[in-house]
């Protein structure tokens, strides 16, 4: 078994003063293995970087079409939002459709992660929801499917048809049976694959426009769905949003708790899932931008990609103390 590899390193002006490891995997529309970094049979939990798998049955099932759902619809229940304004409204209305409210969903309530909202239901006294979850969307689409199957209102047991979907969902893309899962911060199970099958299943959405069963073409929908809206997969100032701003092609990108992150490259083929051993997610950050900088998708000289490839740290007083830069392994 291979050992996890440096990924990312921190440097406190002329000294390596740590550095995180960890593992990467790129990965063709074939299943091959392009480039490798670690190991690539390491067992791993996805976290939120596998949503786009968990939305597959919404549109497979013909969830999706029934209720005329959106792209802005269809980029949420892939995202791990900043419960902002354009997030939680979107949700709120999504529910509504559905005949529900906030109490429906099954994540518990979060702190909206965006300044304006959180500053101002403060002073308006006002509790967090589970709209404000950033899982929120996510669930609007296990709703929905769930509404479509006729099923039972507990949907994020792994026994519930919505999940046993997910699952089916998730060993067809990663070509892998499931070793198990864990229950994710939302409640909702989460799949464990390796390295490999996790790059293969991002490899396979980005493959899907090639093929034309219902299975690709609903992956194909969540992608374009991703990259037309990034600022709903994610939110102002998160990586997911501003790197697939600026990539040079469209790109699908999805971070995930602990240190996970991966991405789906329509244009050549690829899938990439990256891991931070130790859980960071600025190292998770660095190593995706190195690795797509690699490959031509992103510019390095690009402030939006400066700041998450190499980003400066700075000390109280703000003076700059040193940079987090991306293991050399990486960019050869």
């Amino acid at each position: 078994m291979a050992h996890p590899v440096s990924l990312a390193e921190v440097w406190r002006g002329p000294f390596l003063e740590s550095h995180h490891s960890g593992h990467a995997v790129i990965c063709d529309g074939s299943g091959q293995i392009v480039s490798a970094w670690g190991d690539p049979d390491a067992v791993v939990l996805p976290r939120s970087s596998s949503k786009m798998i968990q939305a597959l049955p919404l549109l497979t099932s013909g969830a999706a079409d029934a209720r005329g759902l959106t792209t802005e619809q269809l980029a949420l229940s892939c995202a791990s939002h900043q419960g902002a304004a354009i997030h939680v409204d979107r949700v709120n209305r999504w529910l509504t459709d559905l005949g529900l409210n906030d109490d429906a969903l099954c994540c518990g309530p979060q702190v909206s992660r965006d300044t304006d909202l959180k500053i101002e239901m403060i002073r308006a006294h006002e509790s967090p929801c589970r709209v404000h979850n950033n899982c929120s969307g996510k669930h609007a689409g296990f709703l929905t499917l769930t509404q479509h199957l006729g099923a039972g209102p507990n949907y994020v047991d792994p026994a519930h048809p919505v999940q046993k979907a997910c699952l089916e969902a998730f060993e067809t893309v990663t070509d892998q049976t499931s070793p198990g899962f864990g229950i994710d911060g939302c409640s909702a199970p989460n799949f464990a694959t390796t390295m490999h099958g996790m790059a293969r299943a991002m490899a396979w959405f980005a493959t899907a426009a090639q093929r034309s069963d219902t299975m690709s073409t609903a992956g194909t929908r969540l992608v374009e769905a991703m990259h037309t809206h990034p600022e709903l997969v994610a939110g102002e100032g998160r990586a997911c949003t501003r790197l697939m701003r600026v990539s040079k092609e469209p790109v699908a990108l999805k971070t995930g708790a602990e240190g996970y992150f991966i991405a789906i490259l329509p244009t050549r083929g690829l899938g990439v899932a990256v891991k931070a051993a130790d859980g960071a997610t600025r190292a998770a950050e660095c190593a995706i931008a190195a690795i797509l900088v690699k490959l031509e998708v992103l510019d390095a000289d690009h402030p939006e990609v400066k700041a998450f490839l190499s980003p400066t740290i700075h000390n109280w007083d703000g003076l700059v103390t040193g940079e987090i830069r991306p293991a050399p392994a990486l960019l050869v």
